[in-house]
């Protein structure tokens, strides 16, 4: 009997707040994590949002994001400390060195979590619970900071079972657990549930993870286009299970850019996800490749990074699918926050000639896909060659989209030197 897939999702415990809390014991100071405290914004103006609390500063109701001001009203005696990214950067190097002493498969997702594919490293531990729980007492003993770890069959419920109880746990989300330990939670427990699609959802009198598995997933489709079919499937508990290793993730295709001016409304951002979509899909037709999967990446005014991915099904190399999908994913992952950088990303390249692989994912959308998208699609990539061919003859800027066109006819007439 062959073992199943087993994945491991692994997150440190609050990690901007348990690594500078390590540093200070260093020097004989109080534990940073026993007591109210933040991490984020500026000591002296107490701008800027917060990044990392405590667990007491969480008892006085102060959440990661918000405003740094709004967290000192709930907790006057709260302490602030400043980021320090080299920092952390270190401890994340250190966490990933002792994860590879067990496994080269890790897909590190950012600075303080990665999937583990434990599936090959299965006949060395009794139990996969087992190893979990040498892996995290490892870390808390060898580095001094605390670490969740899920156990599941797939990605998706990896990280679900690890946002269960925290801190220093380990749990485990099989799909014959998923009616008893996820169906409960509330909509805004599920995975890429961002707060706009729940808004959707519990006006549709949907408000627990269970309400939404048992939906009808073409009804959902029409609240909320494609993203209303991938939260069913996440809710079923649906989700991939392949873990890709750095090397392989290298291997994509993608640009991001600095703003010169931070980026404060939706339409600002979108603007430059555009641009950003029309690189890529340009470098990924010049390469003959596809993408099968897309990240979109913020780095807000705080110097915070953040990232969501998604599967792209079938793979595409269209500028309009790859800004559709970049879409999707920065409506779920902006939190309202300033953004200085903004960037996309193409990974799971494959051939373009190349047949399509289908799972059971890509497989119900193949069947929902009409001969009129088809012919959209191909519509979509007969215009793409056709701009890339212009801009390779005339440069860059000899076509330019009306967002973009409007954009710089607002700007000539607020410029005087350019009035007639």
């Amino acid at each position: 009997m062959t073992m199943r897939h087993i994945i491991f999702h692994i997150d440190v415990n609050s990690a901007y707040l348990s690594w500078t809390a390590i540093e200070y014991l260093k020097r004989g100071e109080e534990d940073l994590r026993g007591i109210p405290c933040i991490i984020g914004g500026d000591k002296k103006s107490r701008h800027g949002v917060v990044l990392a609390k405590s667990i007491p500063a969480k008892a006085y109701g102060v959440r990661t994001g918000e405003p740094v001001v709004s967290a000192f009203r709930k907790c006057p005696m709260l302490r602030l400390e400043p980021p320090d990214h080299k920092m952390y950067a270190r401890y994340s190097k250190r966490l990933m060195e002792l994860l590879k002493s067990y496994t080269p498969d890790i897909e590190q997702l950012s600075i303080d979590e990665c999937f583990l594919d434990f599936t090959g490293i299965a006949h060395r531990f009794s139990t996969p619970i087992d190893a979990a729980f040498e892996i995290k007492n490892r870390i808390r003993e060898e580095l001094g900071f605390t670490v969740n770890i899920g156990i599941s069959t797939n990605k998706l419920l990896a990280k679900m079972a690890s946002d269960f109880q925290k801190p220093d746990r380990v749990h485990t989300l099989f799909p014959e657990e998923i009616r008893d330990k996820m169906w409960p939670l509330d909509i805004s427990e599920l995975y890429m549930a961002g707060r706009a699609s729940v808004e959707v959802l519990r006006k549709l009198e949907i408000r627990t993870i269970g309400e939404l598995a048992r939906s009808d997933p073409d009804y959902l489709e029409i609240h909320l286009k494609s993203h209303g079919r991938l939260l069913w499937e996440f809710a079923n508990g649906r989700g991939d299970d392949i873990v890709k290793a750095v090397g392989e993730e290298a291997k994509g295709i993608g640009n991001s850019t600095t703003l010169s001016e931070d980026a404060k409304t939706e339409e600002e951002a979108k603007k430059v996800l555009l641009m950003l979509a029309q690189s890529v899909g340009r470098r990924l037709r010049k390469a003959g490749k596809k993408a099968g999967s897309i990240t979109v990446e913020i780095r807000y005014a705080t110097f915070r990074n953040v990232s969501h991915q998604m599967q792209v099904t079938p793979s595409a190399q269209s500028d309009t699918i790859l800004y559709q999908r970049a879409c999707e994913l920065f409506g779920e992952l902006w939190d309202g926050t300033p953004i200085r950088l903004l960037g996309i990303r193409a990974s799971r390249l494959e051939e373009e000639s190349a047949p399509q692989q289908m799972n059971l994912f890509d497989y119900l959308e193949e069947v929902r896909e009409t001969k009129n998208e088809r012919k959209q699609d191909q519509k979509h990539r007969k215009l793409d060659r056709a701009l890339d061919e212009i801009r390779k003859k005339f440069g860059d800027d000899a076509v330019m989209r009306a967002a973009f066109l409007k954009k710089q006819e607002k700007k000539e007439e607020k410029d005087p030197q350019d009035q007639g």
